[in-house]
């Protein structure tokens, strides 16, 4: 049964912070809600701002998630959050006001993390991609037919930009500092099987190569790379990954840094004594939890799924007395991209080993399965996403690695590489 606790404030009018304020009123709750939000915007889809917004198949107005009936809920938009003082129980926000709660969810989410030498970073046609201002900023310069764009950073983000960039027929160059792009998430091995499929789509991929400088009075005019090459570029993405937004949590007894904001499966946050916060919950990016049953540790996790999960796991917590709900579906994430879809679960970034379980790494669909100290740890499926629940039900059962899939498309002999194996190892017999 729904407990009432006054008022609850939600800091982040995200995805994660719209999903939180939904399900409280689901689970009953009727007391007062608050949501403020930096953005002048209601809770958006972001995800498609780096592919079907760059793209122009839709406009970012089209983006808001949906109205929920009897949300009932008080919007303080277009003003960020400066401080919490958790002995008085209120959230401090820019403009000067202090709003009082009983309960505090952290939703801030996180920032695209800067290029660092800001003359170059404030060159007219350098760019980030987080929020929707980004987007059609970004959209606008695309518009203009620019000779070259430039994307720093092979992970997803950077990824899905560069093939948005060639749909709309704009020759790309994408610079990785790592031996292969999506390495971070997907592994070395697996990443260069992908990069060659990039190549493939017309991507001017270098890797092993980082940008020295971007050049420029006043606009972008090109770059110079760490190999002495010189790039002529008038747009440049800057997809270094992300910084959590944390600093205006300083001074508020909680275990927080740029990495996230320390929480339990409950999603409680974590005091610097180590304790549960009981009244303050944090979700989404903004959240940094480590995940059974996996001996890995504490990482925030920026994918969609999570946002949603956490939230209901908070909106209940927050809202019923007695036993907690716990966080414990299994990460997943996916990305369209140079015409395939790639879908994930588990932890592929922990693994020691991959395995060629479906299909060739070379053409077609195929999936791989990781694992580590002979423990199954995640998977991952290009262009068969169907596929991808019975291997993450080896996951979820920490089954023994390398498991024994009997598919019609297996290779003959199990293919197992160093999940940082170099490209070239791709060569061996097997990988069709």
């Amino acid at each position: 049964m729904a407990t009432a606790v006054g008022r609850i404030v939600v800091v982040g009018a995200s995805l994660a912070g719209w999903r939180v304020a939904e399900s409280v009123r689901r689970n009953g709750f009727a007391g007062e809600l608050v949501l403020i939000g930096e953005e002048p915007y209601e809770p958006y889809d972001r995800p498609p701002l780096s592919k079907t917004v760059l793209s122009g198949w839709i406009g970012t107005d089209k983006l808001a998630l949906p109205h929920t009936p009897g949300l009932d809920a008080r919007w303080v938009l277009g003003v960020a959050a400066t401080g919490v003082d958790r002995a008085a129980g209120t959230v401090h926000l820019a403009d000067g006001r202090a709003i009082g709660y009983d309960r505090l969810v952290i939703a801030t989410g996180a920032r695209a993390r800067p290029w660092p030498v800001a003359a170059e970073a404030a060159l007219g046609g350098v760019h980030l991609l987080r929020g929707r201002e980004d987007a059609d900023r970004l959209r606008a310069d695309l518009l203009a037919a620019p000779r070259r764009v430039l994307v720093i950073g092979g992970g997803f983000t950077g990824s899905e930009v560069a093939s948005s960039c060639l749909d709309m027929g704009i020759p790309v160059t994408l610079v990785q500092r790592g031996p292969a792009p999506l390495s971070g998430a997907l592994g070395t091995a697996v990443g260069a099987a992908l990069g060659a499929r990039q190549r493939a789509h017309g991507l001017d991929l270098r890797v092993g190569t980082t940008v020295q400088a971007l050049a420029g009075e006043g606009r972008l005019t090109g770059a110079l790379l760490s190999d002495g090459t010189p790039l002529d570029a008038e747009v440049a993405v800057v997809a270094l990954g992300s910084v959590r937004n944390t600093e205006w949590l300083s001074g508020a007894g909680l275990s927080a840094d740029s990495g996230g904001v320390d929480c339990d499966t409950a999603c409680r946050a974590i005091t610097l004594d180590g304790t549960p916060a009981e009244e303050v919950y944090v979700i989404g990016d903004a959240a940094r939890w480590r995940h059974p049953p996996f001996d890995a540790p504490p990482a925030a996790f920026e994918h969609w799924g999570n946002a949603i999960e956490q939230a209901d796991t908070a909106a209940h917590n927050l809202t019923h007395g007695g036993a907690l709900c716990h966080t414990l579906g299994l990460p997943q994430f996916w990305s369209d991209q140079f015409g395939m879809n790639i879908k994930s679960v588990g932890l592929p970034h922990i693994a020691d080993r991959v395995m060629l379980a479906q299909g060739s790494c070379r053409r077609g669909p195929f999936v791989v399965v990781y694992g580590r100290d002979g423990v199954t740890v995640g998977a991952a499926a290009v262009d068969s996403p169907r596929v991808l629940d019975g291997y993450a039900a080896l996951v979820a059962d920490s089954a023994p690695f390398p498991p024994l899939i009997a598919a019609n498309d297996s290779p003959a002999t199990p293919l197992i590489l160093d999940s940082g194996a170099t490209p070239q190892d791709l060569s061996l017999e097997g990988v069709r």
